[in-house]
Parts: structure tokens; sequence; C-alpha cells
């Protein structure tokens, strides 16, 4: 069955506005009778029933509502800072949000080579990515927010963690992780975290950990560890 996203549907009736309603009738040629999925991406699903397909306004009937509890990904939080290639950040996103993601927030870093991102654009991004992978919650994503005002937010994380270029040995994600807590990793920009922003990350006790022995780039390592964090909440 499609699956469509709408944030509001009160009743057991109700339309989609015009241009879902076009995208049903003349893309996918969906007719009368025939069943669809819905989901506001807070849990709710909905099995609907094409009434009319009126390519101005498609009008659905809402056959069954089922509450589909947050998944154990909800609990786990990726600050990112953008790429300068903003297709690469968008990759990353619509990934994620794949594989299961709660919270996202775009970091401003010293370092950082974008420091604008268009919200509007890479919420459509996550609201593609929820209905390709079938999901009834939809990724946080939150505004872009300086390093230094995310890391001193973060005090009541249950646990948080850091990744960074480092000689020092530092411990795998899959091993600090732990499994059912929330949990907040930072991933930098194309040149990594300043020294002044790991100081200030490590004093905030945040725990530096390892993606592995290669050198990702920024969106490899955020999907890493978007994906290790799923794992390990298997």
């Amino acid at each position: 069955m499609h699956w469509f996203y709408l944030t509001e549907i009160a009743g057991e009736h109700f339309t989609t506005d015009a241009e879902e309603s076009r995208h049903i009738s003349r893309v996918l040629r969906l007719l009368p009778d025939e069943r669809v999925i819905f989901t506001d991406g807070n849990g709710q699903r909905f099995t609907c029933k094409l009434v009319d397909n009126n390519p101005r306004a498609c009008h659905f009937e809402v056959i069954e509502k089922q509450f589909i509890k947050a998944p154990p990904h909800r609990r786990n939080h990726l600050a990112v800072a953008p790429t300068k290639n903003i297709a690469r950040f968008e990759w990353f996103l619509e990934k994620a949000t794949e594989i299961g993601i709660g919270n996202i927030t775009p970091l401003q870093c010293r370092h950082s080579e974008r420091i604008r991102i268009n919200p509007e654009r890479l919420h459509k991004i996550l609201v593609a990515a929820i209905k390709q992978s079938q999901q009834t919650w939809l990724p946080v994503l939150n505004e872009l927010t300086p390093f230094d005002e995310f890391v001193n937010s973060q005090k009541d994380a249950a646990q948080k963690l850091i990744a960074y270029v480092s000689d020092q040995p530092h411990r795998l994600l899959y091993d600090a992780a732990e499994p059912g807590k929330e949990i907040v990793v930072l991933i930098g920009p194309e040149g990594d975290f300043s020294n002044n922003e790991i100081t200030l990350a490590l004093h905030q006790r945040f725990e530096p950990i390892s993606l592995g022995e290669n050198r990702l780039r920024t969106e490899t390592a955020a999907l890493v560890a978007c994906h290790t964090l799923a794992l390990k909440n298997q």
C-alpha cells in the first residue's frame, strides 16, 4: 500500500491538499475504494479508503486507526555539522531517517563551511524518508545551533559522546553506547572540531569515542553513528 503523511486527521473523513491530491490522482492514478496508509509522524497509523480521487481535493475515509509505540531509536540524538555540499547532508538525513533516529541537530562549529540551511526543504526530505521506509515516527529536526550553546544545553542527557580525530585510543561507539538510554553523539564538520570545542565538550562530560580506524567524511561518520546506535538498540 502507498504511504502518505498528514499531521492532522480528525474524524472519519478528511481531504488532502491540492498538491498531494494531484499526486494521488494523476501520478499514482489511485482509484476510489483503494486502500492507503497515512501517518501523522507522531505514532498514529491510519488505514484509509479513497472515496473520491478529485485532483483538487482527494477525499478519504478512515477504516482503521492504530497507535505505534515509539521505537528505541527515538532516544538517539545526533548533532551534526552540515556539510559544505548540502546534498551530502541531505543524503545523510534521508538515510538516517530510514535507519531510525529520534533527534537531529545541525551544529554550527568553528570550522563549519556552511552556516545556513533550509529547514523547510530538509523537513520534506525527512517526510519522504518515513513514507518510503513506512515508519510512523518523524525525526525531530532542530534549528541550526551554535556548538557551545548545544553542548551546554545537554546537561541532563543520559549519555553524551563526541567523535573526533585523535591519536589517543578511544572506545568504539558500539562498545560505549548503552542500550535504552538517551544518547547524544556529536559529529564535527569537514575540518573537525576545534581544540576549544573539544575542551568544552570534555568539560561538559562528553566521552570521546571512535567510529573505527578509517577517517570518514562528516556525513559518513554521522550515518555510521546512526546505524551503530540502531543496532545497539535492537
